[in-house]
């Protein structure tokens, strides 16, 4: 069960008095849904802009779906470096810096020069933008999780971190829709031949539609009140202030949420951008009526993490988180290899493995949040979560197309599975902070 510090009902009283709540919680969901938007369309469209950008056949699908994974291994320093932005000038201020790079990434995207007029630098400016972008998301993660802590109602705090994360679902199910109307337009054909322009065009006016509704959106009342207790002369002092046993637990839990991570992103990345090509490589199958069936198990997904949120409010997080991660381990191979059989449809198969990672993934942003202090709270929870992110799901899709060619797809669930089981010896490692002065510091436990 959640249990608040004095300092925590503090923050609770603020965020009560400010009628901006309901605003704070969509200025976060829709940053979630511009970044899954993006981060998915790039691994979904990879089949068909490959050939223009990099080169024709598996050379090029293999070089553009590293460009994917390049994206996640610059967020690592990105939650470094927004993220200390975000904890020195505001979770607000972070998640408007990042928005903004996403939507000039997206249009740069789309206007990329094909291989064939400037020659290997069209790899070299879509990698740079892929860099670029991650750099931007590094801290967006992390930062929504903090905002969405900190301005959450008492006792709501997991159903809002659902609601908040149900915005990538959100981004993921309008980017398969996207996806299904390019290639009803355009046909396969046309796709590869410059349509998939016209779904990084998408992205950008969704990042400046977040942008603008980011901007109507108040500050973290915990934080401004972090920011005036800070005390003159900077973060040494403010170090030296803090108990060993503080800084003990930031490094142990920021080691469990690395490794709490992985079974999440792998299992999502491969349910939700590699599934058709799974698809494909052991059915033969891939149309558009089977890239549109993704939408449903994307919104049932939505509508059970907001029921596993509410649920973790009152049962509390971790069991929650456990229970999803179990059930994750337990179906994710059986069910993947019931559809290279063809005995079960793909998008039952999403439906059932999404079910399975709902209650983990609406918990997972305020779970993770609320074992870091205020003042350091987007960058200690950042690092890690980016860094696994970038390790486990960032790579997915490049490990599992290099499985399918060499002949080893049905090792791709697999490994999925044992990252589930990973991640759920981790939620073992997790030890609540000690607590502070509410003068010191503003933090919650769980």
């Amino acid at each position: 069960m959640v249990r608040e510090s004095a300092a925590d009902h503090g923050q609770d009283s603020a965020a009560r008095g400010l009628p901006s709540q309901r605003r704070a919680l969509g200025a976060a969901t829709v940053g979630s849904a511009v970044e899954a938007f993006d981060w998915a369309l790039y691994a979904l469209l990879v089949p068909y802009f490959s050939g223009q950008l990099v080169a024709p056949g598996t050379a090029g699908t293999l070089v553009a779906y590293g460009g994917f994974a390049v994206g996640f291994l610059a967020r690592p320093l990105g939650s470094v470096l927004l993220g200390g932005f975000g904890d020195r000038r505001g979770r607000r201020a972070a998640m408007l810096l990042s928005m903004t790079v996403v939507a000039a990434g997206c249009f740069a995207l789309a206007a990329l020069p094909t291989v064939g007029r400037i020659g290997t630098g069209s790899v070299v400016l879509l990698v740079l933008v892929r860099v670029v972008q991650g750099l931007a998301l590094g801290g967006e993660n992390s930062s929504v999780a903090a905002y969405v802590t900190e301005t959450a109602p008492p006792g709501r705090r997991m159903l809002y971190s659902g609601i908040s994360y149900g915005g990538v679902i959100l981004g993921t199910a309008l980017c398969y829709l996207v996806l299904a109307a390019l290639l009803a337009l355009f046909g396969p054909h046309g796709l590869r031949e410059g349509g998939w322009r016209a779904g990084f065009a998408v992205g950008g006016l969704l990042g400046l539609a977040a942008v603008l509704v980011r901007r109507w959106a108040a500050e973290s009342p915990a934080f401004l009140a972090c920011a005036r207790s800070r005390p003159q002369g900077g973060d040494e002092r403010d170090s030296r202030s803090w108990h060993a046993g503080s800084w003990q637990a930031v490094r142990r839990n920021a080691a469990a949420v690395f490794l709490m991570t992985a079974g999440l992103t792998s299992g999502y990345y491969l349910t939700v951008t590699y599934l058709p090509e799974y698809t494909r490589h052991t059915t033969g199958a891939s149309d558009a009526r089977g890239i549109a069936a993704m939408v449903a198990p994307l919104l049932i997904l939505l509508a059970l993490m907001a029921a596993t949120g509410a649920l973790a409010d009152r049962v509390g997080a971790r069991p929650v988180f456990r229970t999803g991660l179990l059930l994750t381990a337990l179906v994710t191979t059986p069910l993947y290899a019931a559809v290279s059989a063809q005995r079960v449809a793909p998008w039952i198969a999403a439906t059932l493995v999404l079910a399975c990672l709902a209650g983990p993934l609406a918990t997972a942003n305020v779970f993770f949040a609320r074992l870091f202090p205020v003042r350091i709270r987007v960058v200690a929870m950042g690092l890690p979560l980016t860094l696994s992110v970038a390790l486990f799901g960032g790579t997915f899709p490049l490990l599992a197309e290099a499985l399918a060619d060499a002949g080893h797809i049905c090792l791709v669930p697999w490994a999925a599975s044992a990252a589930a089981v990973l991640s759920l010896a981790a939620t073992f490692l997790v030890r609540e902070p000690a607590r502070v002065q509410v003068g010191q510091d503003l933090t919650a436990t769980d």
